[in-house]
């Protein structure tokens, strides 16, 4: 059996690798691929010559379908998106901004466009732009967010109740239970991020998987919610003076290199979901997406048979 977001991407699974910054590359993209999901290649590095040339790794590294992030207002070089739309890639998430401009030629490509929303009025304005499908960023997510903080079950039904096109759910999941209950409220996939940043194959420090693993379900802060951008992040000391001086200073992310991949967790700001509440170890990205798809299964089956019994448990 197959849904729309399958078809879209011929991907085995709905579940998407999130498009983090310097992390959602080839190393962690194609090993999303091989176990089935949909990696995704970021761009919003702005390393233009980078970004193209880990869309040609994945190219060499998996047969298996993948897609790429342009973001919008962060894409300063026109050069990705030729790239892009001459690159062979049949799935392109959008975001940070109006798709309307990026539309015309991804399309003229033959590529299938989702727009990631953090709003319902976004969602609305990018179905009536002519998207195939949306990613509704819930509050609980990490990264960049909407400093209203609308949780992944509010967000993702009231758009629902709104649009019939396919929706991926960003924001809370981690795991297969996570997938069913946003299945449930009308996701055909999810996105996962925080989960994927603490994977074996992710190229980030050990200290940031570790602050990840150690993290509690409050142990992230959003940051800089009457400025932009607003972020969630985990805490940090830096982070915690930066809550309570309720301003970001303009330099934080300078050195976030230093802090992905040198280990400093002091260096900058380490973005991170909710969801790290509910992660307890590094696992091998197969492990992590064949769990979830069997606990998705266990569970959907549960929830079959209560129906088919008119039972409630």
């Amino acid at each position: 059996m197959t849904n729309r977001f399958l078809e879209h991407t011929g991907a085995k699974y709905p579940i998407i690798q999130a498009p983090m910054g310097w992390i959602a590359r080839s190393q962690l993209a194609s090993a999303v691929c091989e176990a089935g999901g949909l990696g995704i290649i970021e761009t919003s590095s702005g390393e233009t010559e980078a970004c193209q040339a880990e869309i040609k790794k994945m190219q060499e590294m998996t047969d298996k379908p993948f897609g790429v992030n342009l973001p919008i207002m962060f894409l300063h070089d026109p050069a990705i998106l030729d790239f892009v739309c001459n690159s062979g890639v049949k799935f392109v998430t959008t975001s940070a901004g109006s798709p309307k401009k990026f539309l015309e030629p991804l399309k003229a490509a033959g590529i299938v466009v989702y727009h990631a929303v953090p709003t319902v009025a976004a969602a609305l304005k990018c179905v009536e732009a002519g998207v195939d499908g949306l990613v509704i960023e819930g509050g609980e997510g990490g990264g960049f967010k909407n400093p209203e903080e609308v949780s992944s079950m509010i967000l993702l039904q009231a758009i629902r109740e709104k649009v019939d096109v396919p929706l991926v759910l960003a924001g809370g999941v981690c795991d297969g239970r996570g997938m069913a209950a946003a299945f449930a409220m009308g996701a055909e996939a999810v996105q996962m991020g925080t989960r994927f940043v603490s994977a074996q194959e992710s190229p980030v420090h050990e200290n940031y998987k570790n602050a990840i693993i150690d993290a509690g379900t409050d142990g992230t802060y959003v940051l800089n919610k009457k400025a932009s951008p607003c972020i969630r992040a985990l805490k940090t000391e830096r982070t915690a003076q930066i809550f309570e001086e309720g301003v970001m200073p303009k330099d934080l992310f300078v050195k976030l290199k230093d802090l992905y991949f040198g280990g400093d967790m002091e260096a900058a700001a380490g973005l991170a979901g909710q969801s790290a509440g509910l992660i307890h170890e590094v696992k091998p990205v197969k492990q992590i997406i064949d769990e979830t798809v069997a606990e998705f299964h266990q569970i959907s089956a549960r929830m079959g048979a209560l129906a088919t019994a008119h039972n409630f448990g």
